[in-house]
């Protein structure tokens, strides 16, 4: 059997690569990535590195030959360009006549009305259009992408929002790696769909659990749209930048990252990592940053 992982140089990417070099022999594991050179680590470890290229199809149809098990880690990007990539992955994978996709999708991918969910939804349409047996792992959030803000409580500043009382399903990224990589090396996933959340929390939730580990209180300011986008460009974050998070804290509040689900305990054999848990390693690797 062989597996291949697109994206393998990425954060996600990277961790399912080394998930799976746990239990599957580096001969058995290849890689799909734009840049060969940067997975020159992993072609030393044994793995088959390809060259593939989200926006050069026959690249990928060339990278995924004789691949049994594919897992699609979806790109990044604005909505047209992520739908382009992912459109072409698919149809490279149909045309190479992979025997299986897993694919890194987004809560309630089908249903939700999170501006990040189109280029979800049109990618989980294509694979089943292929008839392809496949998995749709439905990752919720990741609990890195609250470092900037974990950052910043670290250095003394209020917790900004304007989720509401919107929930998220925070967990560490290793969690949705290794589930990913259960998936690839399991067996009866075939036309599965998998909501991977974690415990949904609301942001005070959250932030009380930073400020135990840190062991201090940290202030929650919770504004409008407009006030967080002002606030946050005061900080320094990139004007193109801005409208990606305010929606996605609008999508919060609105309640589109929150899922309840058992999926980790059915993938992992135990649920996700408490978030309690999981924060003081990543407050460790900040404060050993900012040393």
């Amino acid at each position: 059997m062989k597996i291949l992982v697109t994206g393998a140089t990425g954060k996600l990417g990277t961790k399912v690569v080394e998930t799976l070099l746990k239990t599957v022999p580096a001969s058995q594991l290849a890689v799909s990535v734009r840049n060969p050179e940067k997975a020159e680590a992993l072609k030393n470890q044994g793995v088959e590195v390809r060259q593939g290229d989200f926006d050069s199809p026959e690249t990928l149809t060339s990278a995924f030959q004789g691949i049994d098990r594919l897992l699609i880690i979806s790109a990044d990007g604005d909505n047209e360009t992520r739908i382009r990539q992912h459109t072409n992955a698919v149809k490279a994978a149909q045309d190479a006549q992979v025997g299986f996709i897993a694919y890194t999708s987004l809560t309630n991918a089908s249903e939700s009305t999170l501006f990040l969910a189109p280029p979800h939804r049109a990618a989980e349409e294509a694979i089943l259009k292929t008839g392809i047996p496949y998995s749709f792992l439905r990752n919720n959030w990741y609990l890195e992408n609250e470092i900037p803000s974990i950052q910043g409580a670290v250095a003394g500043a209020p917790w900004v929002t304007s989720a509401g009382s919107g929930k998220v399903g925070w967990a560490p990224q290793q969690d949705y790696a290794e589930a990913a990589a259960a998936v690839l090396t399991g067996e009866g996933h075939a036309n599965t769909i998998y909501e991977l959340s974690g415990k949904p929390m609301t942001q005070e939730e959250l932030v009380s659990d930073i400020g135990t580990i840190l062991g201090k209180e940290i202030p929650v300011q919770q504004v409008d749209d407009t006030a967080y986008a002002d606030i946050m460009k005061e900080a320094g974050v990139p004007d193109d930048f801005l409208p990606f998070l305010v929606e996605i804290q609008r999508g919060i509040r609105e309640g589109a990252l929150e899922a309840d689900s058992d999926d980790f305990d059915k993938l992992l054999g135990r649920p996700s990592t408490p978030v309690s848990e999981a924060l003081p390693q990543i407050i460790m690797e900040i404060s050993q940053t900012n040393q």
